[in-house]
């Protein structure tokens, strides 16, 4: 399985976060639990400290609203977002192409998803008019938002794109 990265570090960085021991946080899809923990550690598949799931799954995080901004607001890493709800059939038939994503991403992305209809609240902050919906997040800051399906290279592509854009 081809696995894509979106952020890489220079070896510089590397060895500037080995000396100073750069940190970087991170929410436990499983707990909630804000991580804190070495930049360089990112590669060693970190653990929550708290209910000692790993961090990264290899799956979409499904999250509430109130844990939705509480992984946009602590990771370091990209945040993409699929608002969705199990009576859309574009929904529906978009997930498998999510989840592989997800699968590929790795520790380089936090992949999440939001029911909107168990979520209306986060739909309504998020001015969520259609769906599916990607929202991809950096720092932060809204990078990007598409909506629709698509298949996985376009996916893919999109991300990137959205990463690399000047703002």
């Amino acid at each position: 399985m081809k696995r894509v990265k979106f952020i890489t570090l220079t070896n510089q960085e590397k060895r500037d976060s080995k000396n100073m021991s750069e940190m970087m946080k991170l929410v436990c899809g499983e707990c909630g639990t804000i991580n804190q923990f070495s930049i360089e550690r990112l590669d060693a598949t970190p653990m929550c400290g708290m209910c000692k799931q790993k961090l990264f799954s290899g799956k979409p995080i499904s999250v509430t609203g109130e844990r939705l901004i509480k992984h946009i607001e602590n990771s370091r890493l990209p945040v993409l977002i699929d608002f969705w709800a199990p009576w859309c059939g574009p929904c529906v038939s978009f997930a498998p192409v999510y989840e592989e994503f997800a699968s590929r991403a790795g520790n380089q992305l936090r992949v999440l998803k939001v029911d909107t209809q168990a979520n209306e609240q986060a739909a309504v902050d998020f001015n969520i008019r259609s769906i599916p919906t990607l929202s991809l997040f950096l720092n932060g800051e809204e990078k990007g938002r598409m909506s629709g399906g698509i298949g996985l290279p376009q996916l893919q592509q999109w991300v990137v794109q959205q990463l690399n854009a000047e703002n």
